[in-house]
């Protein structure tokens, strides 16, 4: 990244997509930089240093946000395991992710429905899930362990499955059971498993 400044500071960076984060959640994208800039205590012109517009800071928010789902998400494939047991926990982390943080949940849920980013791009923001999501799919479509139907549309309908479900299910503020849990992966593992 370029940087603006010789005074650059990664922890301000952090501060103010952080703060960029938050007032998306509370108010879309809406929030006026100056707003931004106090949530994260810093100056409203140093804001300039780490970003060239409101726009870039909302992708950089994306961005950051697609790599703590892959941190939380992508790990070496165990081959050894059968394909639904490398699913199921594919699933299992996916929940996890979404289940940990609801304001993280919204924020991705906002992000995602809000067009700002163009779908290729979105598509290189999310490359290291997707691409791992993919590999599981395929992998187990090929040893005739799912449907007949498109890896894509299997990940897109198991990610967003997810998300919904959880979405409503904070209508109740108990915490997600284990049992819960497993009905959910086992939802995803039937709608795409072979019959």
């Amino acid at each position: 990244m370029k940087v603006h400044s010789v005074d650059y500071e990664p922890d301000k960076r952090g501060r103010i997509l952080d703060a960029a984060a938050k007032l998306i959640v509370q108010n879309g994208l809406e929030s006026p930089m100056s707003s931004i800039a106090a949530t994260a205590g810093v100056a409203t012109g140093s804001l300039y240093n780490y970003f060239k517009s409101k726009h870039e800071m909302i992708r950089a928010v994306y961005a950051r946000l697609a790599g703590e789902i892959a941190d939380a998400m992508v790990v070496e494939i165990d081959r050894s395991l059968p394909h639904r047991d490398r699913l199921l926990r594919y699933v299992n982390d996916y929940i996890e992710f979404f289940w940990a943080d609801p304001e993280r949940a919204i924020l991705f849920e906002y992000l995602s429905n809000v067009p700002l980013i163009p779908p290729a791009e979105l598509g290189s923001v999310f490359d290291r899930v997707t691409q791992y999501g993919q590999t599981l799919l395929v992998e187990a479509k090929a040893d005739g362990a799912l449907r007949d139907i498109d890896s894509h549309l299997m990940g897109a309908m198991i990610g967003g499955g997810i998300r919904n479900t959880l979405k409503w299910r904070r209508i109740d503020p108990t915490p997600l059971s284990d049992s819960e849990r497993r009905q959910i992966a086992d939802m995803c593992w039937n709608a795409i498993a072979a019959p």
